[in-house]
This record gives structure tokens, C-alpha cells and sequence, in this order.
């Protein structure tokens, strides 16, 4: 069993009285940005029950987010401009954005607010005090409001100052509905997932997955690894792989892994066959019909084998987990085997078909078929972060503990 505190002692927004209360509402609108085009719009869809919610309830809404890593307040480009007319349009209502967050330019607007305005604040790490976690910067940004409401998952794992140093210093505090729902299902599939469970794990590094497949070994039924990850798991088999992506470091680990899931009962499907190219920049690739590898090419993709495996696995599971993809699907020759396993998992009739977040919620959307999951992940790393048993700064700060003389009674 998980020992996950879940969301335990914090409160959620349904239990403040919001009416003609100022609410600061930390959200994730770090949307993809092409020419002043938003290219995906997920995380400000996944943000509208709670915006509306409280805008239903009277609240004055000051909506934060960060967006991107601007390294000064001339990266235009990195301006939440496209996002504050996207969230006019959808709410109906008028966004105005202040773009000087520690100026008195909201209060002044707060003071006037109209019943069909909410305040968006310009891009919070074009203040270098937010991603250094100022109590200064956090302080004036408490000056105007008197309940602060974090539903931006996915940079709760991040201790900067609208995420830990705001919420320390405001006594009404809680979270959204979309984190409350990435809490609920992420302990799902740490405490009470249905059997079999399957874990498709993919992505680049062995290195940023150790955590999650340490924390899932006694979970997880069968475990998929795909994606250049692979090559480090083939590797240690003794595989030869060309001139695959191998973490050197980590071939010892993979080795040891394997050795740990097979002890325990376990399944491992790795890559049978790939899809190779002796030049990633050309954009062209071949089938390689074997696991071992010419010393002159590298595996981009799964091939039509391997993902056959896949789908079986897919096929007989109740419970599936899926991060990262399992080869460089922005490239359409190399996507075949991401987009393959979002087709399997679509029509799996799995109660729980669970994408955890970024490239894997990308890939799934580049797909077509994210609207047939059960839940895509808005926070990629803080996924992660949360199933491998780490506590999240924005969570943590978030909870009401009880007394100590009520603890113990």
C-alpha cells in the first residue's frame, strides 16, 4: 500500500465562501506559443470548472501563471497576451491583463471590478523574484488578496513564489478542481489499481524514470520500456544497439532492474524489431527486423513487432500508465509506434487508460486519440515527481494540520 498523503488536511475550493472575496487563482497556462498562435490549448480548457466555478460563486478572480522561461521582461514572446484573449473568448467575460504584477495597477482595477471582468496577471517569471521564491514578491501579491486557491499541477512541484512563498503567508487557502482530480487518480494508481496493471514507460533518460520505476516495481504487473530508454535496458542485456542513445552510467542499474522484476514475478517487454536511420536529420528511417543493431545506425522508433507486443499487453489490462513516448514521433517517418500505442490504449476497454504528462500528453493529443483516454496529466514532471513518492512544495504548504491536542484524541 501507498503511505501517499493524497490530499489530506487541504481544503478544496467548495469549501470557501467566495462571494466579493478577491481569490488569487494560480493556474498552469504555459500553453505551447507559435507566432502568437496558441498551438494547444489544453491546459487552459483543463482551468475553466475552477475559473468558472468561482466566477459563478461572485468571487473578484486575479488569475497567475508563468509561461515558458523568459529570461527578462523583453521575451515578448513569452507574454500571456494570446492567453488572456483565448480565456476572453471562452469565458465570455473580459481578462485584463496587468502587466506589471508588482505594481498597484490590480488593486486599482480590483476596486472597480465588474461582474463580467477577472484579472489576469502578466507572466509571473518575468519577475525574477518568482522562481526565487521572494517573500517580498509574494508579499505584494498577498496585499490584495484574501484567498489564494492553487490549481496549477504542473508547477506544483516547483518551490517558487506563487507556488510556496504566497500560500505561506495567506491564512484561506486550498486547491482547484483539476488538481484535486490529478491527486485522486495518481493515488489510484498507486494504492488501488485494478489488475493487470501495465506501466508503458518511454522517453530519452533511464535517469529521469528511476524514481517512478523504484516506486511501481511492487505495483505494477508488466512493465513496457520504449523510447530511447530502451537502449539502455538492450544494452545491458548484452544487445548491440549502434549508435542508439545509452546512458553508459546507467547500464549497471538497467542490469539490476531487470534482475528485480523478474525476481518478483514480473513482465518486461522491451523492443524486438525498431525503425533505424543511419542520419536523425534526414528524416529518413528503415526497419531494422531484429533487436540487435548495426553499429552504423540508431533506433528512433519501435517496430511493427514490438508494437504488436504492445497491443497484446495493452489489450489484457485493466490499469495502464503511460509516460513517454517510444521514439521521436514529432518526426511523422518516427511516430508510428507512439501514435500506435495511443490507437491500443483508445480502444482498450480499460477502466483506467492514465497519460502522465508531458511529451506523452503531447504525443497523445498529436495522435488524435486523447479524448478516448481517462484522464491525461496536465503536469508532466510533477506527475512523475508525485507517484515516485516526493512531496510537492504546493501541496505541502497547502495543508492544514490538525492541532496537536485534536491529533491526539
Amino acid at each position: 500500500m501507498s503511505t501517499s498523503p493524497g490530499l489530506k488536511y487541504i481544503k478544496t475550493i467548495r469549501e470557501f465562501e467566495l462571494t466579493d472575496k478577491v481569490v488569487f487563482l494560480r493556474l498552469d497556462l504555459n500553453v505551447p506559443i507559435d507566432g502568437g498562435k496558441i498551438t494547444d490549448e489544453t491546459r487552459i480548457t483543463a482551468s475553466l470548472p475552477t475559473i468558472k466555478y468561482a466566477v459563478d460563486r461572485g468571487a473578484k478572480l486575479v488569475l497567475a501563471s508563468h509561461l515558458g522561461r523568459p529570461k527578462t521582461k523583453d521575451d515578448i514572446q513569452f507574454s500571456l497576451e494570446p492567453v488572456a484573449q483565448r480565456l476572453s473568448e471562452l469565458l465570455g467575460m473580459e481578462v485584463l491583463l496587468v502587466e506589471e504584477p508588482k505594481s498597484n495597477a490590480a488593486k486599482a482595477l480590483l476596486a472597480g471590478l465588474k461582474k463580467n471582468q477577472i484579472i489576469l496577471l502578466e507572466n509571473l517569471r518575468f519577475e525574477p523574484g518568482e522562481t526565487k521564491n521572494s517573500d517580498e514578491f509574494a508579499s505584494i501579491l498577498a496585499s490584495y488578496c484574501q484567498i489564494y486557491i492553487n490549481d496549477a499541477f504542473g508547477a506544483s512541484h516547483r518551490a517558487h513564489a506563487s507556488i510556496e512563498a504566497l500560500p505561506r503567508m495567506m491564512k484561506e487557502k486550498g486547491i482547484g478542481f483539476l488538481i484535486e482530480k490529478e491527486i485522486q487518480i495518481l493515488d489510484q494508481l498507486l494504492e488501488n489499481p485494478a489488475r493487470p496493471y501495465l506501466a508503458i514507460l518511454g522517453g530519452s533518460k533511464v535517469s529521469d524514470k528511476i524514481g517512478v520505476i523504484e516506486k511501481l516495481i511492487d505495483v505494477v504487473d508488466t512493465f513496457i520500456i520504449g523510447g530511447a530508454m530502451a537502449y539502455t535496458f538492450l544494452k545491458a542485456r548484452g544487445v548491440p544497439v549502434g549508435k542508439s542513445l545509452v546512458e553508459a552510467d546507467k547500464v549497471a542499474y538497467a542490469k539490476e532492474m531487470m534482475a528485480r522484476i523478474e525476481a518478483r514475478h514480473k513482465s518486461l517487454i522491451l523492443p524486438q524489431d525498431h525503425i533505424v536511420t543511419a542520419d536523425f536529420k534526414s528524416g529518413r528511417g528503415e526497419l531494422c527486423t531484429q533487436q540487435a543493431i548495426a553499429d552504423n545506425m540508431m533506433g528512433v522508433d519501435i517496430g511493427p513487432k514490438s508494437l504488436g507486443a504492445c497491443e497484446a499487453a495493452i489489450r489484457g489490462a485493466k490499469t495502464i500508465f503511460w509516460n513517454g513516448p517510444m521514439g521521436v514521433f514529432e518526426t511523422e517517418v518516427f511516430s508510428k509506434g507512439t501514435f500506435g500505442i495511443a490507437k491500443a490504449m483508445a480502444e482498450s476497454k480499460a477502466p483506467m487508460r492514465i497519460v502522465g504528462g508531458g511529451d506523452s500528453a503531447a504525443a497523445a493529443e498529436a495522435s488524435g486519440y486523447a479524448s478516448q483516454m481517462t484522464h491525461i496529466s496536465t503536469g508532466g514532471g510533477a506527475s512523475l515527481e508525485y507517484l515516485q513518492g516526493d512531496k510537492l512544495p504546493g501541496l505541502e504548504i497547502l495543508r492544514n494540520r490538525r492541532p496537536s491536542v485534536e491529533a491526539k484524541l
